[in-house]
C-alpha cells in the first residue's frame, strides 16, 4: 500500500480514456493540489470558434475529481462524483490553452470537497471556478487489484 497513490495515477493515467480523447494532460498530482492542461480543439467546438460548454464542464470534472482522488488515495480509495456546480466566466476559443487546478476544501471519511478554477495560459483570464463533492470509495469495489495496475 506504500506506492498505492503513484500506482493508482499510472494506472489513472493509461485508463482514463476521457480524458486523453479531450486531450487533458495531468501536469501535477500533489498534497497541495492539481493542474491539468488541455489544448482547445476543434473536436472541442459548439460554433466554428467557440468551445462547447460540456467539455469544460467534463475537464472541470476531472480537475474536482483528481484534487479529491489524491487525498482518498492515502486511503487507498477511489471517487465518484455526487455532484458539482461551475460557473462559466467567459468563453473559450479554438486554440486556447487551458489550465485547470483544483484543490481539496474539506475531507471527511466519506466525502471530499473540493475547488477548481480553470484560466487561460498566458493571460490568465479566468474561464471558470466550481465547487465539487465527491464520494470515496474501497477501491476493491471498483475491481481494480494491484496485479491489474501492475499489468496495466
Amino acid at each position: 500500500m506504500d506506492n498505492f497513490r503513484q500506482l493508482l495515477i499510472e494506472t489513472y493515467q493509461k485508463t482514463n480514456q476521457f480524458g486523453r480523447y479531450k486531450g487533458m494532460e495531468l501536469t501535477k498530482f500533489e498534497s497541495d493540489g492539481i493542474a491539468y492542461r488541455m489544448v482547445v480543439k476543434e473536436v472541442h467546438l459548439a460554433t466554428p470558434t467557440t468551445a462547447h460548454g460540456g467539455v469544460i464542464a467534463g475537464y472541470m470534472d476531472g480537475i474536482l475529481g483528481l484534487a479529491a482522488l489524491y487525498v482518498s488515495s492515502e486511503n487507498a480509495n477511489l471517487v465518484s462524483t455526487v455532484e458539482f456546480k461551475i460557473n462559466f466566466l467567459t468563453p473559450v476559443f479554438l486554440g486556447d490553452v487551458l489550465i485547470g487546478e483544483g484543490t481539496v476544501i474539506s475531507k471527511g471519511n466519506r466525502i471530499i470537497v473540493t475547488q477548481g478554477k480553470i484560466h487561460k495560459e498566458g493571460s490568465g483570464e479566468q474561464v471558470a471556478i466550481a465547487m465539487g463533492t465527491f464520494n470515496a470509495y474501497p477501491y476493491e469495489k471498483s475491481g481494480m487489484t494491484f496485479e491489474s495496475i501492475h499489468k496495466i
